[in-house]
């Protein structure tokens, strides 16, 4: 019998009691202060399908499961092994090389078998599920029996974990007897031999005391050559995944009057942060998917989540972060234009298509290395940023519009030669770029790139701006007709010339229950949406000081995602790849409050600019282990009458960087050393 891990269940425990922030719509709850609760007692929207990936440096899952008309639960579990490339099957096409990741689907047929006497224990109807960075699945008692399963990976092996404890409900002690399950299955690939295993390690039999409870763990896991599963500790992995949990929610902590958009905000630090892998190239971030892992794309990760690490402080995701922009710097072209993304532990560059990728990587790139506060690397990696900014100056059309033969959706929609996205991250690149050469003591190229800005700010407005529905916004290129999810972009890079239409056009004629559309088309199917772009359009609104308006859709989509069905975080697109949970989508979530609500950006690397704007219904908002250029800060910003006290304090030495009254918007300059 196990008895382990007492703060694991401590934790588990606060995840049952005092929901909150709930409407009858919902499907779960908040509970407490670390997960949130579904209760299966009293559901009436039976049967229900769900999934949710986890992560760690060695293995990824997605959790399938299904519970029908009667609480009966089914589990699948997607089990990834990204490093172990197979070799393709006979009867695949050729392309499946960049997905052929070693993975196994486990369904319960593989599950231990419990006796009590004369009859095995099948678990019973559920009764509730709990998320906290792990899945847990809380069955209703049979026989006097309680079971439970906490779902989990392991953070450094190559091992998913099932948890299982049974508790005795009833007043007489009772015998079980355990059949441990056990498969081994083995497969030749391109590191070695791959051996897949499922095992449980309960005892033969156990007694188990009246309302006492026991553990064992039911693991799937995979090793490479001689390899053991016999050195697998699951007791090591649960207190790592503990600790792994213990520190995101302790980083960057939101606390504002709406518990939803507090706790997404916090599932969104733990999905952003744990998708990060070892690779040939070091560790690096992975969007995941069931798709994509031990690769980088430039928007993913050069443009979505490596500007989020600096903010949370997570060591290892600026470590992934940094390989990412390291990787890209080592492959640029002689000429032409950049690989987009590296996959298969960089071995597989995807260089047929022109994405705008250049403008993706001169603006998270130049985001990210302000934000670290860092001079080494900024020196480091300043190639980078001013081969892509050259090329993106070097390759505009007779507008001054940077040419690109798509942008990050890859040819699904109609982008012209020359798309807005492309040249509004070229704007936000010259932006950073300027203040990173002055930071570095680079003052011509700081001149160029601020001439270069303001002209291109010209141009996205005289190439771009156009009459859509009425409405004063932007054409998404010169023969577009129909308003577009990525006119957001202006906004989120500061512009806010045509701010009214594009706001009016974002959110009355392309919202829906789940965010933006791809397209306001009345002659197409209208239900193609990706989150980023609704992310990107929320920052952006409240960038610009639209921020009631922009905080009536966070709350309602925030619900939807965290409550709703199909939780705990936001999601990749809808119809393609069925909303999956990829993980860079999660960072942008984060940064619709550090960037748009309180209008972070750096500015040197010790120095950066912040210009609040909180929603009329709320009082305050705290940002708290907020770090920033290698310091740790609590911002705290509560309303006094038609002001803001505006409150930064070094977390280190106790003593306050600024104390001061702020209007709405209003900008203030902080130095932190």
């Amino acid at each position: 019998m196990k008895l382990v891990f007492i703060p694991f269940i401590l934790i588990l425990q606060s995840f049952i009691a005092n929901g909150q922030g709930t409407t009858s719509k919902d499907y779960w709850r908040i509970a407490n202060d670390q997960g949130i609760v579904w209760d299966l007692t009293k559901e009436d929207r039976l049967p229900h399908s769900e999934n949710i990936e986890m992560a760690g440096l060695k293995v990824a899952t997605i959790i399938y499961y299904d519970v029908d008309e009667n609480r009966n639960l089914s589990i699948e579990r997607d089990v990834i092994f990204p490093q172990l490339r197979t070799y393709n099957k006979s009867d695949q096409p050729d392309w499946k090389k960049y997905r052929a990741y070693y993975r196994k689907r486990i369904n319960d047929d593989l599950l231990p078998s419990i006796t009590l006497g004369h009859k095995t224990i099948v678990p019973g109807p559920i009764d509730s599920i709990s998320i906290n960075g792990m899945i847990t699945f809380h069955h209703a008692p049979v026989e006097g029996l309680q079971i439970s399963r906490i779902i989990f990976p392991s953070p450094e092996e190559r091992y998913i974990v099932e948890e299982w404890e049974i508790k005795n409900t009833d007043s007489l002690d009772k015998k079980l007897h355990f059949k441990n399950s056990h498969l081994q299955s083995g497969e030749k690939g391109y590191n070695g031999d791959y051996t897949f295993y499922v095992k449980s390690q309960a005892p033969e039999q156990v007694d188990i005391f009246a309302q006492q409870s026991m553990h064992f763990p039911v693991y799937y896991g995979a090793t490479l050559n001689t390899e053991s599963p016999e050195d697998f500790d699951d007791d090591k992995a649960i207190m790592q995944r503990v600790n792994y949990i213990l520190e995101i929610h302790n980083n960057l902590v939101l606390e504002t009057p709406d518990p939803v958009i507090n706790k997404l905000f916090y599932f969104s630090k733990l999905r952003a942060a744990e998708s990060i892998f070892s690779s040939a190239m070091g560790s690096v971030h992975s969007p995941g998917g069931g798709n994509y892992y031990v690769g980088i794309w430039a928007n993913d990760q050069i443009e979505y989540s490596g500007p989020f690490f600096p903010y949370l402080g997570y060591i290892l995701g600026n470590q992934a972060a940094e390989n990412a922009y390291r990787h890209f710097q080592k492959n640029i072209p002689e000429e032409g234009h950049i690989p987009y993304s590296f996959e298969v532990d960089g071995n597989f560059p995807m260089t047929h298509l022109d994405r705008g990728d250049a403008a993706m990587i001169a603006y998270g790139t130049t985001h990210y290395l302000l934000a670290r506060g860092d001079k080494d690397i900024g020196s480091s990696l300043w190639p980078l940023v001013e081969w892509s900014l050259e090329y993106c100056h070097n390759n505009r059309n007779y507008g001054g519009a940077v040419i690109s033969e798509s942008d990050e959706m890859e040819g699904r929609i109609t982008t012209g030669t020359a798309n807005l996205s492309t040249s509004s991250l070229y704007y936000g690149g010259l932006k950073y770029a300027s203040r990173l050469a002055k930071a570095l003591g680079k003052q011509d190229h700081a001149v160029v790139y601020k001439e270069r800005q303001d002209e291109m700010k010209d141009v996205i407005e005289n190439y771009f701006g156009a009459t859509i529905e009425g409405l004063e916004t932007y054409k998404y290129f010169k023969e577009n007709k129909f308003l577009r999810h990525w006119i957001c972009l202006p906004m989120s890079m500061g512009i806010t010339s045509r701010k009214e239409g594009s706001v009016e056009a974002l959110l009355d004629k392309l919202w829906t229950e789940n965010g933006i559309l791809v397209e306001f088309n009345p002659e197409a199917v209208q239900n193609v949406f990706w989150d980023r772009a609704t992310l990107y359009a929320l920052q952006g609104i409240f960038k610009v000081g639209e921020t009631d308006r922009g905080y009536e859709k966070l709350r309602s989509l925030s619900r939807k995602r965290l409550l709703g069905d199909h939780v705990p975080y936001v999601v990749e697109a809808y119809p393609e790849n069925n909303m999956k949970h990829l993980s860079a989508e999660s960072a942008l979530y984060c940064r619709i409050i550090t960037e748009g609500m309180l209008g972070i950006e750096p500015m040197s690397f010790n120095t950066f600019k912040i210009t609040p704007s909180l929603p009329t219904e709320w009082n305050f908002l705290n940002l708290r282990n907020f770090k920033l250029m290698g310091s740790t800060n609590d911002i705290e910003i509560s309303r006094e009458g038609s002001y803001f006290r505006f409150i930064i304090t070094d977390v280190t030495s106790n003593k306050q960087v600024v104390n001061k009254k702020v209007k709405s918007r209003e900008e203030v300059l902080i130095s932190l050393n």
